[in-house]
């Protein structure tokens, strides 16, 4: 069949493998990531992420692994968090969610045993076919950290932003995701966030894909906002398409939508990951449709859940990930 006007995505991550849990290796993750593409491919996701599988930590389950997989393996930060870094960090009130650091920034940023390529290339070895892959934007990953070295914010994101950069250019993959949850409740740093964000995208060499949403730490909203505060942000993002969080959002979001750049291709969440409730097919064509009212149908390319399904049960997720094809088929008259 031709490609369909609006292609189906999902977010980034996936529900936990018992069995990976359970028995984890090099060898587990490769074979669990395999069953996850192929199992959002038996359901028609034309555009398929590996779950992440490879960065979920048991200790931070509550971020699925988009923190601390990327500070643990910087060069400069240090893991170790002792008794006065906790208490200079909860001075931080604007990440008062979280009770110590993911690190400490002692020195200079480099890319210590971070390698990005590695990871993407054994998730494209299991895909046959495309493949998007996901990495976490500089702002938020600064702001988890207590700066010992830079001792500013600006300085601290720019340097996340350059270490993650130099490894994004070769990335085998169809498509880069950078994930951001931190500005839309924090639109006061929205230049600064963006330009972490364009040092990254002006590297990657295949389709850009920038994913937003109000916050998803344990399966809770955590940002307060809306998306006309952040229409200049967006719209000077050097990205191909957007991927937001919509449907746990108002329907009032939809119409500040109006006025993204044309440039930029919309990605509209549809599925709302917040809950267990499995969306019908007709559900998700009257999502599809409410939109199209508001922003026009040809501005729609991609729908896809809100955010990433790692706190839903894979029976739900699995559901949901099939209703969402169904609910774009439908829309389409597929």
């Amino acid at each position: 069949m031709s490609t369909p006007s609006i292609q189906t995505t999902t977010v980034g991550s996936y529900s936990p493998i018992d069995w990976l849990a359970a028995l984890p290796s090099e060898q587990a993750v490769l074979d669990a990531t395999a069953g996850v593409i192929h199992t959002q491919q038996r359901f028609g996701i034309d555009l398929p992420t590996d779950g992440e599988l490879y960065r979920f930590d048991v200790n931070h389950p509550d971020t699925n692994g988009m923190i601390e997989y990327f500070i643990s393996r910087l060069g400069g930060i240090d893991t170790k968090v002792g008794i006065s870094d906790g208490k200079a960090f909860r001075k931080k009130q604007e990440m008062s969610f979280r009770r110590k650091p993911a690190g400490v920034v002692r020195g200079p940023l480099s890319e210590g045993s971070l390698d990005l390529y590695e990871a993407c290339s054994r998730s494209v070895s299991v895909a046959n076919g495309p493949l998007k892959f996901t990495l976490t934007s500089p702002y938020m990953l600064a702001r988890t950290l207590l700066d010992n070295h830079y001792r500013d914010l600006e300085s601290l994101t720019l340097a996340i932003a350059d270490a993650l950069a130099d490894q994004v250019k070769e990335l085998p993959c169809t498509c880069v995701q950078v994930d951001e949850a931190n500005i839309p409740g924090s639109p006061e740093a929205a230049p600064l966030a963006q330009e972490g964000i364009n040092r990254i995208l002006r590297r990657v060499r295949v389709q850009k894909a920038v994913h937003f949403c109000f916050g998803n730490y344990g399966g809770q909203t955590i940002q307060k906002g809306n998306w006309k505060a952040l229409i200049d942000f967006l719209n000077g993002l050097e990205t191909d398409h957007l991927v937001l969080e919509l449907a746990h959002r108002p329907d009032s979001d939809l119409e500040a939508l109006k006025e993204i750049d044309p440039r930029i291709d919309l990605g509209l969440g549809v599925i709302d990951i917040k809950v267990n409730h499995v969306e019908t097919p007709e559900e998700v064509a009257g999502r599809i449709e409410k939109a199209a009212e508001a922003v026009g149908v040809e501005r729609i390319k991609w729908v896809h859940p809100d955010c990433g399904l790692w706190m839903l049960k894979r029976s739900i997720a699995d559901r949901k990930i099939e209703n969402l094809v169904k609910g774009r088929d439908l829309f389409l008259g597929r």
